[in-house]
């Protein structure tokens, strides 16, 4: 069940801390700047989700890429001058030789990283209270359109910045999750895992 009003709470408290390390300028539209970094966000999930390489035989979704251990970067042996009695390397005890710490689904990092602008677009202009969200589908069977609608619809929310247009665009948005093939569990938990990330990098003079 989605809980949005958590994430709008959420991407709140993390718009405040950017909002504190990084001033406005005078007479800058930072949203004009967000609803950029919203396009380019759904831009580079696309990319990750192959849906339009029609020039290519794979066209297999990037959702599992493998993490390079970073105890032996990823060689899945250790120092060179560690080695056994018959001349082989020692195996690194935390990646158990592999060289792989874990995997990443970077259709999923994208998909989280579009949601945090959509929401803090939504609490720049407060064109979130009192609107109902479900998703809404273009065509249920082709994410092409969902995509090509999305980025159409965001464009009009950008001329017309009404509480109808941000509707549609966040309506589309949750529904283009779910033609990925993501639960909301796993939508909310990459959010707070990228939210808490954000945070760091704010402390952290990113």
């Amino acid at each position: 069940m989605m809980n949005l009003q958590k994430l709008f709470e959420a991407q709140a408290e993390l718009d405040e801390h950017i909002e504190k390390k990084h001033p406005r300028k005078d007479g800058e539209d930072r949203l004009s700047k967000k609803i950029l970094a919203l396009q380019v966000e759904l831009a580079e999930c696309a990319q990750e989700s192959r849906c339009f390489k029609f020039w290519r035989n794979d066209q297999e979704p990037r959702t599992e890429i493998p993490i390079d251990c970073p105890y032996c970067y990823g060689k899945g042996y250790m120092n060179h001058d560690e080695v056994f009695e018959g001349g082989e390397p020692w195996p690194c005890k935390r990646c158990d030789g592999s060289g792989v710490y874990g995997y990443k689904n970077p259709l999923l990092e994208e998909y989280a990283d579009g949601l945090h602008f959509i929401l803090s677009i939504g609490l720049e202009t407060g064109k979130y209270k009192e609107v109902e969200f479900q998703a809404l589908y273009a065509d249920e069977q082709d994410i092409v359109m969902q995509f090509n609608v999305l980025f159409d619809k965001v464009g009009d929310f950008y001329a017309y910045r009404t509480k109808g247009n941000y509707q549609i665009v966040l309506s589309l948005f949750l529904a283009l999750g779910e033609m990925l093939g993501f639960t909301w569990e796993q939508i909310e938990a990459a959010y707070f895992e990228k939210n808490a990330v954000n945070h760091s990098r704010q402390e952290n003079g990113y």
